[in-house]
């Protein structure tokens, strides 16, 4: 993982939340909330909670009397989730590393992470991080996302990237956000750091969007791949997002686009 891979900054935070959230992370962050809601938890974790999409859902889907912490690396995403948020005193938001999580042994009944474990540069060492704040019988909830090629237009983006960039194509999604998808591994991951009762299930969803433009926006201008984009030529940020564009409207027309998503939804419990 690249050093840049895990930071949200600058304008990132905004575009992501404005353009990606509803692209790809809305519809699983309503499975992630129907999850939560069924294991009815009084005290509840959420890690790498981005822009809040995953928290706004739960909060709907939870009743009065929680306490809810809602945790990011990057303060900057947290500031957003936190103005995106209606004032709701269940919820505390904290800055907090996944690697080392500030919180006492046993503290929570469940712990939710939507698309962030892909980050953690220990996986082992984080998810047992989680088993510790956890109650007995507690349970982590989680998603990542499956190979890049089961996710067709960021696929599809990562290709076209590659003929602005033909010595040094930009690497970010293949690299960490569709880097960790093989279930044995994820699975034997988990059993490394104590958890047990372990169930792993492929969710396929359909990702839509008003036009190849946006879809370009939010992968290259939202997300670190930005960030690795500048890094080779920080004046072809707005290049790479019309190339993308260019290559998405030759597969999909001029109008709305739609292709597969497909993500990897994990329960374990303490």
């Amino acid at each position: 993982m690249s050093d840049t891979d895990k930071v949200f900054a600058g304008s990132i935070p905004k575009i992501y939340d404005a353009y990606l959230v509803p692209l790809i992370f809305s519809v699983y962050a309503e499975d992630l909330a129907r999850r939560v809601a069924a294991r009815a938890p009084s005290v509840l974790l959420e890690i790498a909670a981005g822009t809040g999409v995953v928290t706004r859902a739960v909060a709907a889907a939870l009743p009065r009397g929680i306490r809810y912490v809602a945790t990011d690396l990057n303060e900057p995403m947290l500031a957003v989730a936190a103005q995106r948020q209606a004032d709701d005193d269940r919820i505390t938001w904290r800055q907090a590393d996944g690697m080392a999580l500030p919180f006492g042994d046993a503290e929570f009944d469940v712990a939710c992470c939507q698309f962030g474990a892909m980050f953690f540069p220990d996986r082992v060492k984080a998810y047992g991080e989680v088993k510790r704040i956890l109650k007995d019988n507690g349970t982590f909830v989680f998603n990542v996302w499956d190979r890049i090629e089961d996710n067709l237009l960021t696929h599809e983006a990562t290709v076209a990237l590659e003929k602005l960039f033909p010595d040094d194509p930009p690497r970010f999604m293949v690299r960490t956000p569709h880097g960790y998808h093989d279930k044995a591994v994820i699975r034997s991951d988990l059993e490394r750091a104590g958890f047990r009762d372990i169930r792993i299930e492929t969710r396929s969803e359909i990702s839509r969007a008003p036009s190849a433009e946006y879809v370009a926006i939010a992968l290259c201008q939202g997300t670190p791949l930005r960030s690795e984009i500048e890094a080779r030529d920080a004046s072809k940020l707005q290049a790479a997002t019309d190339i993308v564009a260019e290559a998405l409207r030759a597969r999909h027309g001029t109008g709305a686009v739609e292709g597969k998503i497909q993500a990897i939804v994990i329960e374990a419990r303490r």
